[in-house]
């Protein structure tokens, strides 16, 4: 957020800054994206009552939201604390990538041997320690040679997928397979899903990807809030993302707190391989991110960078891709590129641009309290 739109924003109360606003901006989106559906001879509103049918009308469809809203919500974390650092994060695809090479090695080394309950938080462990040192790299390269942390993170996002695939491809590919996959996983490095531990305690419910890993994301936002706002390690980065040169003069050592920054949000995108090699796909593949490093940054953007926004922005994003998966199916014509448009689109307006809309406001919560201001003064003179 550039300094202009920094300061316009703290003109607003806060009631409108982090709720009104973005639900207008939301608004915009979902306007913008139903004239493209009526523009292909559909309609807006049975569009968007199959997307929501789809993602929340059925506790498949529920479990199916809730798993990508647990991908999103690591993103969206790990570009929100770089952010508070005064960094860009965009390698969260890369760092959630190199996560998933920590489990997918500790899994099949170990798989065997441990059991579920000594091998779980081990497998949590790796992912976070393999993605925090492939932001680290990055980190270290902004804070002592200069360079450019965007440019680092989106090369780092291309070395991580091309050493995940010649690391299947010549080393942990089964013999014999043509599939470019590791072997499954030991069930002990399985994270539970959340239907399996239901039907522990007799309570039968639809199969869906949603495991475990959601109380994981859940206990990872509860951390970054306190982190950023009740501990001095938070205040300090805080202060280098806010104002560097006056942290260094408040004894704050800036090169420092980039590597804290960087560090924290590389293990955020990590956690990303539990949830989806662990909790779902039982093997290590190619392209499990499949783009949630980038969609965090529109989750990051739309919760203001805030874990309780962010929370609420990756459910949104989990509604609109298993939603949309729902639409391409039931609605003729709407194929999944038109999907992917519409989604395109609600990121555009209500992420990218989410302070596009911020001086109409400013000027109109200006003019209300002049009124209101005006009218006190009537009732005081009487």
């Amino acid at each position: 957020m550039s300094a202009s739109s920094s300061s316009s924003s703290s003109a607003l109360p806060r009631w409108i800054d982090l709720g009104l606003l973005p639900l207008w901006n939301l608004a915009v989106a979902l306007g913008v994206a139903g004239l493209v559906v009526l523009a292909i001879g559909q309609s807006p509103m049975h569009a968007l009552s199959v997307l929501l049918q789809g993602s929340l009308g059925s506790l498949r469809g529920l479990g199916y939201t809730l798993y990508y809203t647990t991908t999103f919500i690591f993103t969206g974390l790990a570009v929100a604390v770089a952010i508070h650092g005064g960094l860009f994060n965009i390698g969260g695809e890369g760092q959630a990538t190199f996560g998933g090479l920590g489990v997918g090695l500790l899994a099949l080394a170990l798989g065997a041997h441990l059991p579920a309950a000594v091998l779980l938080p081990l497998l949590v462990i790796a992912a976070a320690l393999f993605g925090m040192v492939w932001a680290l790299i990055p980190g270290w390269l902004q804070a002592w040679r200069g360079s450019h942390i965007v440019i680092t993170t989106i090369m780092f996002n291309f070395l991580a997928a091309s050493l995940n695939v010649y690391l299947l491809v010549n080393w942990l590919r089964p013999a014999g397979s043509m599939a470019v996959e590791s072997a499954d996983f030991a069930e002990s490095a399985r994270m539970p899903a959340l239907h399996q531990l239901a039907a522990l305690f007799g309570v039968e419910m639809p199969s869906s990807p949603l495991n475990l890993s959601l109380l994981l994301a859940l206990l990872a936002c509860v951390f970054v809030w306190w982190f950023l706002w009740k501990s001095a390690a938070g205040y300090a980065l805080r202060a280098v993302g806010s104002a560097p040169r006056a942290a260094h003069y408040a004894g704050i050592r800036p090169k420092y707190q980039v590597l804290v920054a960087m560090g924290l949000a590389g293990a955020l995108a990590g956690l990303v391989a539990v949830n989806e090699i662990s909790g779902v796909q039982g093997k290590l593949t190619l392209d499990f991110v499949a783009g949630a490093g980038f969609t965090g940054i529109a989750v990051s953007l739309m919760g203001r960078n805030h874990p309780v926004g962010i929370v609420l922005a990756s459910l949104l994003f989990g509604v609109l891709y298993q939603g949309g998966v729902e639409v391409s199916f039931e609605l003729p014509g709407f194929s999944r590129e038109m999907v992917v448009t519409a989604q395109g689109l609600i990121v555009l307006f209500a992420g990218a641009m989410a302070t596009v809309s911020l001086p109409l406001f400013v000027k109109l919560h200006g003019w209300l309290s002049g009124k209101n201001k005006a009218h006190a003064k009537e009732l005081a003179h009487g």
